[in-house]
């Protein structure tokens, strides 16, 4: 869950679920991520209250499109675009996304699900779980898609509640700290419609990467001071450890006298500033994909 205000930073636990559990044992995992391309399709659910497409939370499909672009800007590294870098640790993560051309009973579709959000129409047996009440009213099955519901929030949420997202089981490390769904339950990414692709939007996330971070999440990726500890933190050797959130902009010196990666796409930083994933995030993230049950699924899906 990707925040920029003091307030909500203790609010870290949303899309983090701690537990007691000890973690397992790290699997070997090899050093840079594989130079096959996985692409995974997307499924986009616009919520909305009545409003015209382009319209406050009504996003227009050019803006969703162009979403899209950006988070495969960032994963691919590509050159030219805000999602390069030159760091010598820096990675493509030879990942990218589509939005589904299939709906799950086969027919054609742009990816892009308009709903009206009625509150009052949710029936009383739908959990309180704000990934289970999204998904009444429009849901495509987890384990061929990759949900993501734009929310309606209302403005006094901007810049205050981005997003958040549900966690993989993989057995790696730190597993246990993701926001899980229900078992068997409703599963994906939600956006507060504000922070969804570029805009104009006051503050530091207009330009796109609030997708980015949760997509990271999604995928098996931890804050960068993950664990709060600067011995585990990540569980990612290739990023300097850093035992507590990272907002800056400018960059610090974090443990054992390592500048900050302010620039990871997996801090609370600007979105100007963020432009790296690095090779064990992107080892991290396709074992999770090869080897998750919810995740590995998606690599066989029909629906692109």
């Amino acid at each position: 869950m990707k925040k920029i205000s003091l307030f909500l930073m203790i609010l870290a636990v949303m899309s983090c679920n701690p537990s007691d559990d000890a973690p397992e044992p790290t699997p070997e995992l090899p050093n840079v991520p594989s130079e096959e391309v996985l692409k995974l399709p997307v499924v986009v659910h616009v919520l909305h209250h009545g409003e015209e497409e382009g319209d406050g939370p009504n996003l227009s499909d050019e803006q969703i499109i162009r979403q899209i672009e950006i988070l495969n800007e960032d994963f691919r590294r590509k050159v030219g675009t805000r999602g390069f870098n030159d760091h010598p640790d820096g990675a493509d993560t030879q990942i990218e996304f589509v939005l589904a051309t299939r709906d799950p009973q086969g027919n054609s579709s742009s990816g892009i699900i308009r709903e009206e959000l009625v509150i009052e129409d949710l029936p009383e047996n739908i959990p309180n779980f704000e990934f289970e009440r999204y998904a009444y009213f429009s849901y495509w099955n987890a384990e061929d898609y990759i949900n993501i519901w734009v929310a309606p929030y209302p403005d006094e949420l901007t810049n205050v509640l981005l997003a958040k997202a549900t966690g993989p089981d993989s057995g790696l490390p730190g597993d246990h700290l993701f926001l899980k769904p229900f078992a068997g339950g409703a599963e994906g990414i939600i956006i507060n419609w504000a922070h969804f692709g570029e805009s104009d939007v006051q503050g530091g996330s207009n330009l796109g990467r609030t997708l980015t971070h949760e997509m990271g999440h999604y995928l098996g990726l931890l804050h960068t001071w993950g664990t709060t500890e600067c011995e585990t933190n990540d569980y990612c050797e290739d990023t300097p450890a850093v035992d507590k959130v990272v907002v800056a902009s400018q960059p610090y010196t974090g443990c054992n006298g390592e500048e900050v990666m302010i620039a990871n796409y997996m801090n609370y930083t600007p979105d100007a500033v963020m432009n790296i994933f690095t090779n064990d995030q992107a080892v991290r993230m396709r074992y999770v994909l090869e080897n998750s049950p919810r995740r590995n699924s998606l690599l066989n899906s029909s629906g692109i």
